[in-house]
Formats: structure tokens, sequence, C-alpha cells
């Protein structure tokens, strides 16, 4: 059976060798996804979505995981580590996974494709992460409340 857990998987291979090759065909890659994931099409789409919001919010995603990854600059994390950590804060900030599930998902595939201590690296760093954006959205649930209350006022 293929799952998104296996999505992921294609994804993150795809990631890996755009990140060696930056410039592969998106043809090639999009055929590898569709093959890989055995022409099913819910499973496909979930991909080309989570690759395409990678490569589209990458600075973003690549700031924010600097910003959190204590004396480490992305350039000198494992090549795996790096596209596990911008998957899954794709998923967190832009997608709609949870948090929690995308860290736990992340961590799996840090832990099959990492070394020994991926998926307690690919843990921290987007634990920081969550942390921050529940925050963020906490104070704009509350900017918009305080807005809601002001209009009913007057």
């Amino acid at each position: 059976m293929t799952t998104r857990r296996r999505a992921r998987e294609v994804v993150l291979q795809v990631l890996y060798e755009e990140d060696l090759h930056p410039l592969r065909e998106l043809d090639v890659a999009k055929e590898f996804l569709a093959k890989r994931l055995l022409d099913n099409r819910p499973l496909i789409d979930f991909a080309e979505n989570l690759w395409s919001g990678v490569r589209t919010h990458c600075g973003e995603l690549d700031k924010m995981l600097g910003k959190h990854s204590a004396n480490w600059s992305l350039k000198r994390m494992a090549t795996i580590d790096r596209n596990v950590l911008r998957m899954a804060a794709y998923e967190m900030i832009h997608g709609s996974v949870p948090g929690r599930v995308a860290i736990n998902e992340a961590i799996e595939l840090a832990k099959r494709y990492g070394n020994h201590n991926s998926g307690q690296f690919v843990n921290g760093i987007l634990d920081r992460v969550l942390k921050e954006h529940e925050a963020s959205l906490a104070t704009r649930d509350t900017a918009v409340i305080a807005e809601a209350a002001s209009e009913i006022s007057g």
C-alpha cells in the first residue's frame, strides 16, 4: 500500500537530488514521482504539492530553519536532514498537516535516511519552529479577536 509517508519519501529523494543537481529537468522529477507512487493520483497530487511548496518557499524555510538551528548553518547540515527539515517546516507553516504529525513524519524520515543522530537533530529544530509558529498564530488570533471586539463595541 502506498501512503503519504511513502509520498514524503519520494519527495525527499527528489529534493535531495535537486539539492545536489539544481539544474534537473522538472518533467523528469514529475515522472519520477508518478512512477514511484504507482500512478496513484491522490498521492501524486500530495507529493507534487509538497515538492512545489518546498521549492517555492525554500528561502523563507531556510531562513526560519537557520534561525532555529543553533550553531548550524543549513549549508553545513547533511543534505538529508536539510531537506527533511524543509519538508516538515513547509507542512507545519503552509500545509494542512498538524505540527506534531509533521514532526513525527520528519523524525521517521530522518531516522530511516539520515545518520544515527538525525532523528534527534530534526526533532530539536522542528520543535522550536513549531513553538514559534504556534505563538505567532496565538498572537494573530488575539489581534483578530481584539479587532472584532472593537468593531462590535464601536
